[in-house]
C-alpha cells in the first residue's frame, strides 16, 4: 500500500482529501524549498503542528521555514525549534522573498486565506504548490492538495497522520512528539473537549512512546504565566464578568486600559473564555478583548450549541461547534451591547440542555 492509499484508509466521511499524488511528486522533484504558514494569533495547535511538520520535512532533506502573521504566546516559545519561526511584520521583506522562491506552501490549522492577514497577498500571487492540512469545517481556501478532517481533535493529530502515512514516520523523535502532543493537548483543553474519539488517544499513545514527559509539557504551558497575568485574570473575573442566568450564559471582557494596567503580553488572556463554563448552569461563554483596530472575540459552549455558527453569523468568525473565535470592528461598548441584544433570540436553544 502506497502513502496515498494509507492516508485514504484513515479517511472518515468528514474528510476532504485531494491532490496527494501531485504533492508526493512535487516533493520528490522539487529543490526542497518549503514554507509552512499558520494563522493570525497562532495558538498551541498552530505552533505545535507547524513545528512538528517542519522538523519531519527538514529531516527528509527539505529546506523548511515557518512563517506566522504575528507573534505567538511566550508560553509556547520553549517548544523545540520555536526560535526559528519568522514573524511578520518585522521580517516582511524576508518573508516575501521566501514565499516568492519556494516550491511548496503548507497552510496549517486554518482554511481561509484571510486568516493570514498581510501574508495573504504574496501567498495568493505565488506559483508554489499549495497544501492545506486542517481540521476546521467549511474550507474556502484554494489549494492544490487538501487534507481536511473535522472529526479529529486538532490539526496536530492530523499532521501526525500525514507524517506517518507520507513515509516520514521514521523521522519522528521526541522533539516532534513534544510539539504534536502540545498541539493536541492545547486544542482539546487538556482533553476536556474535541477528544472523544479513540483515534486521538491512539495518537497520544504513539507520541508518548517516544519518551516525552507529558507532565512537563503541561507545566511549561499552563504553569508558565507571569504574576501580572494572574492578577489580570483575578481582575477580569471580579470586575469584567457578566452573568445571564436566564440564558445560561456568561461573558468576560477587557479594554485596552485594563491591559495596560496589568502589563499585558501576547497570550496573557489565553484560556480566559473557559472560566465561566465552570459556573453551575452556564452553557455559553464569551470573551471580548479590545485591540488597536478591532475587538477579538472568543466563544465556548457545552453540548450542541453551535458557537461556530453564532460567530460566523454575527462576529466575522467561525471554528468548531464548541470553540470558535471572531472579530468585531465596532467599539468594545457596541460589541458588548450587540452580544447582550442577541441572547434573547437563543433563550430556548440555550436552555434546552441537561448537564
Amino acid at each position: 500500500m502506497d502513502a496515498a492509499e494509507k492516508v485514504m484508509s484513515l479517511i472518515k466521511n468528514s474528510v476532504i482529501i485531494k491532490g496527494l499524488e501531485q504533492l508526493q511528486k512535487k516533493i520528490a522533484e522539487s529543490s526542497g524549498k518549503i514554507v509552512i504558514i499558520t494563522h493570525f494569533n497562532p495558538d498551541g495547535d498552530a505552533i505545535g503542528s507547524t513545528l512538528g511538520l517542519k522538523m519531519a520535512l527538514a529531516r527528509a532533506g527539505h529546506t523548511c521555514t515557518i512563517i506566522v502573521p504575528n507573534d505567538f504566546p511566550a508560553f509556547l516559545k520553549w517548544l523545540p525549534g520555536a526560535h526559528e519561526i519568522i514573524i511578520l511584520p518585522r521580517n516582511k521583506a524576508k518573508i516575501t522573498a521566501l514565499i516568492q522562491s519556494c516550491d511548496i506552501i503548507f497552510f496549517i490549522d486554518f482554511n481561509d486565506i484571510r486568516r493570514m492577514k498581510a501574508i495573504s497577498l504574496p501567498v495568493s500571487q505565488s506559483a508554489a504548490l499549495k497544501v492545506l492540512i486542517d481540521h476546521h469545517p467549511d474550507p474556502v481556501v484554494k489549494v492544490d492538495c487538501m487534507v481536511s478532517d473535522t472529526s479529529v481533535s486538532s490539526t496536530a493529530e492530523l499532521v501526525y497522520r500525514f507524517i506517518v502515512n507520507s513515509g516520514l514516520g521514521n523521522y519522528i523523535d521526541d522533539d516532534i512528539a513534544v510539539c504534536l502532543f502540545a498541539g493536541i493537548m492545547t486544542d482539546t483543553g487538556c482533553f476536556s473537549y474535541n477528544s472523544s474519539s479513540p483515534d486521538t488517544y491512539n495518537t497520544v499513545a504513539d507520541l508518548l512512546r517516544f519518551g516525552i514527559n507529558k507532565d512537563r509539557i503541561y507545566y511549561r504551558i499552563y504553569d508558565n504565566f507571569s504574576f501580572d497575568r494572574m492578577r489580570l485574570l483575578g481582575f477580569c473575573l471580579n470586575e469584567r464578568m457578566e452573568f445571564f442566568p436566564g440564558y445560561r450564559t456568561a461573558m468576560l471582557w477587557l479594554n485596552r486600559k485594563d491591559q495596560e494596567n496589568y502589563n499585558f503580553q501576547t497570550g496573557d488572556s489565553e484560556g480566559f473564555v473557559n472560566y465561566p463554563l465552570s459556573i453551575k448552569g452556564v452553557r455559553f461563554s464569551a470573551f471580548f478583548i479590545e485591540k488597536e483596530d478591532h475587538v477579538k472575540v472568543s466563544f465556548r459552549s457545552k453540548g450542541n450549541f453551535p458557537v461556530n455558527t453564532f460567530s460566523a453569523n454575527y462576529f466575522n468568525g467561525g471554528g468548531h461547534l464548541n470553540a470558535s473565535g471572531g472579530e468585531s470592528y465596532e467599539t468594545l461598548e457596541s460589541t458588548l451591547e450587540k452580544f447582550r441584544r442577541l441572547l434573547p433570540q437563543y433563550r430556548d436553544e440555550l436552555n434546552d440542555y441537561n448537564e
